[in-house]
């Protein structure tokens, strides 16, 4: 249960400002757009793309020790944000 709560935390604050949200939240701002639809659809989506990155990392998993990959995908998202914070202040000049 404790890793259940773990990756419940972390995808939820991950999600959080992100750009698929911020996509959901302009869907909602359509006075026409069913708010049901809305949801059912954004968590459809969310829940196949889940689906494929599990599929995916089980696939990893057996060919690549999960201990290389967690530092792996720290190194990346780090190599990421700055990248993003690169371009920001760039973009920002």
């Amino acid at each position: 249960m404790p890793y259940l709560i773990g990756v419940f935390v972390t995808v939820l604050l991950a999600e959080l400002g992100d750009k698929t949200q911020l996509a959901v939240l302009l869907f909602a701002t359509r006075p026409e757009a069913s708010k049901p639809a809305i949801m059912v659809a954004a968590s459809g989506a969310l829940i196949t793309a889940t689906a494929i990155a599990v599929l995916i990392g089980d696939r990893l998993g057996q060919w690549i020790n999960p201990k290389f990959l967690e530092p792996l995908a720290g190194v990346l998202f780090i190599i990421i944000g700055a990248a993003l914070l690169i371009n920001g202040l760039r973009g920002a000049e």
